[in-house]
Formats: structure tokens, C-alpha cells, sequence
């Protein structure tokens, strides 16, 4: 127990939580009312709920989850986490509310293909941060693991697998349209989620050579608060020693300190690279 809680704070149960809420409202109001099975357990939901019409697809999703995490903690162990359970059986909570609240929910505009668009950039915020908290909404994750523990597939393939199967299981359903429109969301949906997970997480590096690295290294560290590397170089035109700075700061704080080094040196050399990814003491922690 105290490894499957492990890493999961206030602030991750806040952060789930939104997350799960915007997954739930691309599904229930865009996704749902045009049988776009998306993959994953949501989408298997709305394929057995088709031939199974007294079960809502909230209660499938629920059902599915409590089996893939039995067979996971049987076969894989605890290694998912809190975060995971959580997220998954809170996203089957959502949609069964939104089922209690519109038992009767058709389409919004009558166009599949406006409504696929915007179930799939409010499912894809919603995913990109349940995936940014380090967790998952579980289903089709857990049979990924399964598949790579028993097949050596990797976790990529093996959710590709997953949700070409489902999505193959909503054409047959619902017709090769809808299966189509299944295919191109879930396609859609993975490109999406990771330029939202790359966009929560950037940052910039920064490098400065200037006559004032002294005092801009104090403002990094006094006003931004940030780290900085002094990397010792020399100038290949004028062969004289030079420092050069380095930091890793946020776009507002780059602005900042773009401004400061204006003022102080105008003729200051700055290199500027986009930073998706970081981990240390001031960013995110490696481990959790």
C-alpha cells in the first residue's frame, strides 16, 4: 500500500481531477452522442454498450477497470499507482454523473466531424494533464503492460494495438465511418496530447556572454531565483578567455531577464533553445 501511494499529493489529487473532469466532458458531449469509440476502455464501453443497452457505458467503464486492475496487481503487481486507480475509476464516476444528469444525450450541432475535432482537443487537454501528474486514466495502459510483459511488445506498439482493435470493434459496431472517425480521433488524440504535455512543460535555455556576467548572474540567482552554470570558453576570433552563462528559466522569467541584460549590455551575445523536459532541484523532481 505504501508503494502504491507513493508520490501521489494534494496537489496531483487537484490536478487528476481537472483532468479527468475535461476527458469526461470530450467524451460525453462531443465523442458519445456520435459513437466515436476512441479506443481505450471508454470507447469498449460504447462498443458492448451498442449490444448491451441496459448497462450504461459509465458502469462498463467501471466494470472493465475493477477487472484490468485485479488482473494487473495479479500479473504486473502495484508498480501503476495511486495516481492510475484514481484516475481511471474517477473518469468512469464522471461520465456515470453525466449519464444521471442527461440520460438522453444526442448531438449538439448534427456534424460528426466538428464535434470529433472538439471532443478531441478537450479530451486531449484533459489526457495530456492526467499524463503531465505522471498517472493515466488505467484500461488500455494495463493491457499494454500485459502485452509488453508477455510479448516483449514495447508500450508505444502496444497501445497502438489496443486502440486499433477497439476502433476495428467500433467499425463493425457502428459502420466503417464511425470506425474511420475512431481511427483519425485516436491518431489525433496522441499528437495532440503530446504537444499539450510539451507546451505545459517548456522552458528556456539560456546561454549569455557578456561584459556584465557578474551582475547578470546575480539577478538569475537573486531575482529569478534560478540556477546558473558558468562554462569557461574562449573566443575563437579574439582567442581572449571568456565566460559564458548559462540557466534554464521559464518563458515570463526569460522575458525578464532579456530586458535586464538590455539594459545593462547592449551588445550581450544570448542563445535561446526550447527546453520540453526538466528535472532537478527548482523543477520537477526525477522520481516522482
Amino acid at each position: 500500500m505504501k508503494n502504491l501511494l507513493k508520490g501521489f499529493t494534494v496537489k496531483d489529487f487537484v490536478v487528476i481531477s481537472i483532468g479527468d473532469f475535461l476527458v469526461a466532458l470530450g467524451l460525453f458531449f462531443f465523442l458519445m452522442p456520435n459513437s466515436i469509440a476512441a479506443g481505450g476502455v471508454n470507447g469498449l464501453a460504447m462498443v458492448i454498450n451498442n449490444y448491451l443497452p441496459f448497462i450504461s457505458i459509465g458502469m462498463l467503464m467501471w466494470i472493465m477497470n475493477i477487472i484490468l486492475f485485479i488482473v494487473a496487481f495479479l500479473i504486473i503487481g502495484p508498480s501503476f499507482g495511486a495516481k492510475t486507480i484514481y484516475a481511471s475509476f474517477l473518469l468512469s464516476g464522471y461520465i456515470v454523473v453525466l449519464e444521471k444528469i442527461y440520460p438522453v444525450f444526442k448531438p449538439i450541432t448534427g456534424d460528426v466531424m466538428l464535434e470529433m475535432i472538439i471532443g478531441i482537443i478537450i479530451q486531449g487537454i484533459g489526457m495530456a494533464i492526467i499524463f503531465n501528474a505522471n498517472a493515466s486514466t488505467g484500461g488500455t495502459d494495463i493491457i499494454a503492460k500485459i502485452l509488453n510483459k508477455f510479448f516483449s511488445f514495447d508500450i508505444g506498439k502496444s497501445l497502438l494495438i489496443t486502440d486499433v482493435v477497439v476502433t476495428l470493434f467500433a467499425g463493425i459496431t457502428f459502420g466503417i465511418a464511425k470506425g474511420l472517425y475512431a481511427l483519425v480521433t485516436v491518431t489525433m488524440n496522441g499528437l495532440l496530447i503530446d504537444k499539450a504535455i510539451e507546451s505545459f512543460n517548456a522552458l528556456k535555455e539560456v546561454k549569455i556572454i557578456s561584459s556584465e556576467n557578474e551582475k547578470i548572474k546575480e539577478f538569475i540567482m537573486n531575482e529569478l531565483e534560478r540556477g546558473t552554470t558558468v562554462y569557461h570558453g574562449e573566443g575563437g576570433f579574439t582567442q581572449k578567455p571568456m565566460e559564458i552563462l548559462s540557466t534554464v528559466v521559464s518563458k515570463r522569467q526569460f522575458i525578464t531577464l532579456k530586458n535586464y541584460i538590455k539594459t545593462i549590455d547592449k551588445n550581450a551575445f544570448i542563445k535561446v533553445y526550447d527546453v520540453y523536459e526538466t528535472f532537478g532541484e527548482g523543477f520537477k523532481n526525477i522520481v516522482g
